[in-house]
C-alpha cells in the first residue's frame, strides 16, 4: 500500500484556475484509491496558525524556497517547515501519524520533484524557469535525508540512491544528482 506525503510546487490550471506556480501539499494512505487530499480541500494535513504560507498559495515572483519534512520524535507526526531562504524556517503544519500505517513508523522512500499540467488542447507549461537543466536553470539544492536522531546527511547518488524519473523528456529534464543537488526544467 503506497503511503505518501508531498510538498511541492505545481502548475495546474484545472486545479488553481491559473498558470501560476503554486505551493501544494498532498497525502495518501493507499495510493489515492480511497484516501488522500490536495492542499486543504479535506481533512488530513493540519495547518498551523501564522504559517509563512498556506497550501495552494501562489509563489509568483519567488525565486527560491526551502522545504523540510521530518517525523517528530515526540509525537510521531510528519511536520512541514517552509522558508523563503535556507535559514528562517517556520512550521506550515503537519500530517498526523494517525492517518497512516507504515508512515506512522518511518519512511522508506523520499522523492523530490514537480508537476506541471495544462487544460486539454493547451500547450504544456514550462517547468522551473523554462530552461533546460544547467547552471542557469531551476535547482533542488542542499538535499538531505534526516535520520531518526535529527541528523541530516547527503543521500547517495545512483545506483544506490537518488536517480531521475522524468515522464516527458521532450518537455522537461533533470540533471544527475551531484554535490547534493540537481538542476531541472524545460520549456514544456
Amino acid at each position: 500500500m503506497e503511503q505518501q506525503i508531498f510538498a511541492m510546487i505545481k502548475i495546474q490550471p484545472s486545479l488553481y484556475g491559473d498558470s501560476k506556480t503554486h505551493f501544494t501539499v498532498d497525502w495518501t494512505a493507499d495510493g489515492f484509491r480511497s484516501t488522500g487530499c490536495i492542499d486543504l480541500k479535506c481533512d488530513g494535513f493540519v495547518p498551523v496558525n501564522y504559517a509563512p504560507i498556506t497550501p495552494g498559495d501562489s509563489l509568483e515572483g519567488q525565486s527560491k524556497i526551502s522545504i523540510k519534512i521530518f517525523k517528530k520524535k515526540d509525537d510521531g507526526d510528519w511536520w512541514l517547515y517552509f522558508a523563503r531562504d535556507d535559514q528562517h524556517f517556520s512550521p506550515v503544519g503537519f500530517w498526523p501519524k494517525s492517518i497512516f500505517n507504515s508512515l506512522a513508523d518511518h519512511a522508506n522512500k523520499v522523492t523530490w520533484g514537480g508537476y506541471t499540467g495544462s487544460n486539454s488542447g493547451d500547450a504544456s507549461p514550462p517547468m522551473g524557469n523554462g530552461q533546460w537543466p544547467g547552471h542557469n536553470s531551476a535547482a533542488f539544492q542542499d538535499i538531505q535525508y534526516v535520520s531518526g536522531d535529527g541528523q541530516g546527511y547527503v543521500p547517495p547518488g545512483w545506483p544506490s540512491g537518488v536517480y531521475s524519473d522524468v515522464s516527458h523528456t521532450n518537455c522537461y529534464q533533470a540533471s544527475e544528482f551531484t554535490n547534493n543537488m540537481f538542476y531541472y526544467g524545460g520549456p514544456g
